[in-house]
């Protein structure tokens, strides 16, 4: 099967902080256990990695097998994320899956899966990093299961967290083949289009957002979350795919640091300037902190 790079990034993308089973077949015998996400290497070739404790009991079956899959849990698979993260006899016990592409584990149910022939194991530190080759792969509509901070988050438990209200400001990251859409901020420079949230809470303001620029674009994933320190105002920064097409308002310009130099606000040309980076390898992050200073959140270390 050939690999389109251009797919690969954005199944890649729709995923950033994914709880995912990792499986294998020895002698037979379906094996698997649960990581924190994984990591695209690159995109030609297509590569993709994972770690796995040097401790456990099927290292040898990872490091030596032929490949593995990446089975990226829907929000509704919180029990195979326990039952293949606790010592289990048979974890595919009365679980249906089947075969990919190159032979490993695919679950039923999940987000999305990456089958791959196994390219390296690279021991590091407490853990074994396995370089996989893509073979196959396929992202469904169902939404991603999330761990973080020691609990389990769902697009819907994640939307209801959010801070809704007068002092809430959206702005909609839309992309269209590597391109992404910007508007006149007012101030004789560039943004993208951005919503003051109401008390209909955050959806709804990028329902209105959407259709005010006139794209047809995906309700998009979180990718940066601040605070403007002088306005005490909370940003929260969606990224939407878009289909190709003339817009209402604004234009689509290239995402490089040529395409968002009118940008006006220091923090959003940053901001689009790390999407280009992440964009070039498919792995992306999400943002938290301020105005100024903060964290870009990953996690790609083996349970």
């Amino acid at each position: 099967m050939t690999v389109d790079p251009r797919a690969l990034r954005d199944a890649f993308g729709c995923f950033m902080t994914g709880l995912t089973v990792v499986t294998t077949v020895q002698d037979g015998r379906p094996l698997g256990f649960t990581a924190n996400s994984f990591s695209s290497v690159s995109l030609d070739p297509p590569l993709l990695l994972v770690s796995i404790a040097n401790r456990s009991a099927n290292l040898s079956a990872f490091t030596t097998g032929a490949g593995f899959a990446i089975n990226i849990l829907s929000e509704g698979q919180k029990d195979l994320s326990a039952r293949f993260a606790r010592p289990v006899d048979d974890r595919f016990a009365d679980l249906y899956w089947r075969h990919g592409p190159a032979g490993n584990p695919v679950l039923a149910g999940v987000s999305a899966w990456f089958d791959c022939r196994l390219e390296q194991a690279v021991p590091a530190g407490d853990h074994t990093i396995l370089i996989g080759r893509i073979t196959g792969f396929e992202a469904g509509d169902a939404p991603g299961l999330g761990y973080y901070r020691g609990a389990y988050v769902t697009p819907a438990t994640t939307a209801a967290q959010m801070p809704a209200g007068p002092d809430v400001v959206i702005s909609a990251v839309i992309e269209a083949d590597g391109q992404v859409l910007l508007v006149d901020d007012g101030r004789g420079g560039l943004s993208v289009p951005m919503a003051r949230v109401g008390t209909d809470g955050v959806q709804a303001a990028l329902t209105r957002l959407l259709a005010a620029v006139g794209v047809t674009a995906g309700a998009g994933s979180i990718y940066a979350v601040y605070e403007d320190a002088g306005t005490k105002t909370q940003h929260i920064a969606l990224r939407c795919p878009a289909r190709p097409g003339k817009p209402a308002q604004g234009a689509f310009v290239e995402l490089s640091a040529d395409g968002v130099a009118d940008i006006t606000d220091p923090a959003l040309r940053a901001m689009l300037l790390r999407l280009a980076d992440e964009a070039r390898v498919g792995a992306y992050g999400i943002y938290f902190g301020t105005h100024e200073t903060g964290r870009v959140q990953r996690l790609t270390e083996g349970l």
